[in-house]
């Protein structure tokens, strides 16, 4: 049997090639109880070298925080600017569709263009200054108290709005991707919003690059299997593809 400090060492090792690790893995790979494991853990959570998360461990906080738009922006834009390339692709002449808030929607607003009429509902105020001026886009801009950090709206206006339209296509951005927790953002009354968004649309599309994945923002959007597509980039892990697919939904990789 190993010494608390053989354990130690091995959770850690282990943690820094997966990333993340659960208690029945670790219990059966140490020939130890779960609720030794938990102890180690919550050990090693206390000296600052890992995250406890539900069954299991992170290397990396799973908890997504609300950040200003201006400071997300400048993350991962190269990536953002595939994903919204590849998330065009799905959108037909005539379509009409809905842009949420977040950095990736904003990337999709400006590398959108439409040889058709095509109407755009959101309740992000940069997707709807983006489009206004394009040729052959009609925006219903959803209004609302504006929540500074994501120049965008919530609350009661804009779901009431929603209750007398209906769309072919919805392009979500998020916070968090978890097999167990969902989809989710990190604002509750964004996550109300949309919810109300996907009651409203045919079609479900996340926009997210890989740092999203094994994420949790503060508020729950829906379950996993309750979206049709995730489109992200090549650095998402082969085993989250497959865990997700295993529901239902489609990955594209941009």
């Amino acid at each position: 049997m190993k010494s608390i400090t053989e354990r130690h060492e091995f959770i850690l090792k282990k943690l820094k090639e997966k990333g993340k690790i659960s208690i029945d893995w670790l219990s059966r790979a140490m020939e130890v109880s779960s609720v030794t494991i938990r102890k180690d853990l919550k050990l090693l959570e206390d000296k600052n070298l890992l995250f406890r998360t539900k069954g299991g461990a992170s290397a990396y906080n799973p908890y997504a925080g609300d950040r200003h738009i201006m400071e997300k922006e400048s993350i991962n834009s190269d990536d953002k600017e595939r994903i919204a390339k590849a998330a065009i692709k799905l959108i037909k002449n005539n379509d009409s569709i809905m842009i949420g808030s977040g950095t990736t929607a904003y990337a999709l607003a400006k590398n959108l263009e439409a040889t058709q009429h095509l109407t755009v509902i959101t309740p992000a105020l940069k997707v709807g200054l983006e489009l206004s001026n394009k040729k052959n886009i009609e925006v219903l801009q959803l209004g609302g108290l504006i929540r500074p950090n994501s120049s965008s709206v919530a609350g009661h206006y804009a779901s009431r709005l929603l209750d007398e339209v209906s769309c072919s296509l919805l392009f979500l951005g998020v916070d968090g991707i978890d097999i167990e927790f969902g989809i989710s953002i990190s604002n509750l009354s964004e996550a109300t919003l949309n919810q109300k968004m996907l009651e409203t649309s045919q079609t479900v599309i996340v926009l997210a690059d890989s740092s999203k994945f094994g994420k949790r923002g503060l508020g729950k959007v829906c379950n996993i299997e309750d979206i049709h597509y995730i489109i992200t980039d090549n650095k998402v892990s082969e085993s989250d593809v497959k865990n997700i697919e295993e529901l239902g939904v489609k990955v594209i990789i941009a």
